[in-house]
């Protein structure tokens, strides 16, 4: 990296969202074809049968996808995109440990909102609105933190800045 890690400005929520946004498209594609992978491989007739199987499928494979290209060059797909980076707080690249601990941490965006709703006996709009109002409550600690990082990013002591 050319530029002291201080000078390298952070994206705003706003860029930072889109990104995510776009990674979600790109991920229906990985979740499409892995699950396409896995029922063709295990003969899977009925959307019941190894659910529980293919649910840990396929959260190994987007981990693979997330820690992969965070260890190798800090972006993802849509990342290079958008120009955001990953990086350590020092500058230094992601090594696979905490880019693994990032993954998990970053499921903390949805699965408390999804906890909530289930405590509660949620149905109908409250199974979309509960976990809604947990993914804005995570973004909103970005305003908690001088250089506007996301919580998981604070705690793993990376960054996400953006790139020219």
């Amino acid at each position: 990296m050319n530029q002291p890690v201080s000078s390298l400005p952070t994206p705003s929520l706003k860029r930072r969202l889109a990104s995510m946004v776009y990674e979600a498209m790109l991920m229906f594609g990985v979740v499409f074809i892995s699950g396409w992978l896995f029922s063709t491989l295990l003969q899977q007739r009925h959307a019941l049968y190894l659910r529980h199987v293919m649910q840990y499928w396929l959260f190994l494979v987007i981990g693979l996808y997330f820690v992969w290209f965070w260890t190798h060059g800090g972006q993802t797909l849509a990342m290079k995109t958008w120009r955001i980076r990953l990086i350590t707080e020092n500058g230094g690249s992601l090594p696979w440990q905490r880019a693994l601990a990032r993954y998990l941490l970053s499921w903390l965006w949805i699965l408390p909102g999804f906890f909530v709703a289930w405590l509660a006996g949620a149905k109908g709009w409250l199974l979309v609105l509960i976990p809604a109002i947990n993914i804005v409550l995570w973004a909103m600690t970005a305003y908690l933190d001088p250089k506007r990082q996301f919580l998981h990013d604070r705690l793993l002591r990376t960054q996400v800045v953006s790139i020219k």
